[in-house]
């Protein structure tokens, strides 16, 4: 069965980002102190939106003495598969040719990209051999 995802708000992935590329499990004062790089918040709204995380079960939370560690329970790669299956769906119909076309509409596409995205096709072609 697939799980199911909902969409995450910006503020809230910007969290998920810092997880996904950080070391997790992390204390809410390491995420602060990559998030602020980026903007700044104030450690209420992390902790806020940590604890909405946790609600929506993108992370879990383990408490060590007085300090909450932070681990996602979502990897980055099933987020973007589903975030993008989704936009594919909605915006493009399931066309993949429509999604690529939007991309690339006024824009020259080199022929190593061309490559790529043959190679690309090509190697899914083969899995389904």
């Amino acid at each position: 069965m697939k799980k199911s995802y909902q969409r995450l708000p910006e503020s809230e992935l910007d969290i998920m980002l810092v997880l996904w590329n950080g070391t997790p499990p992390m204390s809410r004062s390491e995420i602060e102190k990559i998030v602020n790089m980026k903007k700044q918040l104030a450690p209420t709204t992390i902790l806020s939106l940590l604890t909405r995380l946790e609600a929506k079960n993108y992370v879990c939370v383990e408490k060590h003495g007085k300090m909450n560690l932070y681990t996602p329970l979502v990897s980055q790669e099933e987020y973007q598969a589903h975030e993008s299956h989704s936009v594919l769906e909605k915006l493009y119909g399931n066309s993949l040719k429509k999604f690529v076309t939007s991309l690339y509409q006024g824009r020259k596409i080199s022929s190593d990209e061309l490559q790529d995205l043959s190679d690309f096709l090509q190697e899914l072609e083969n899995k389904e051999d």
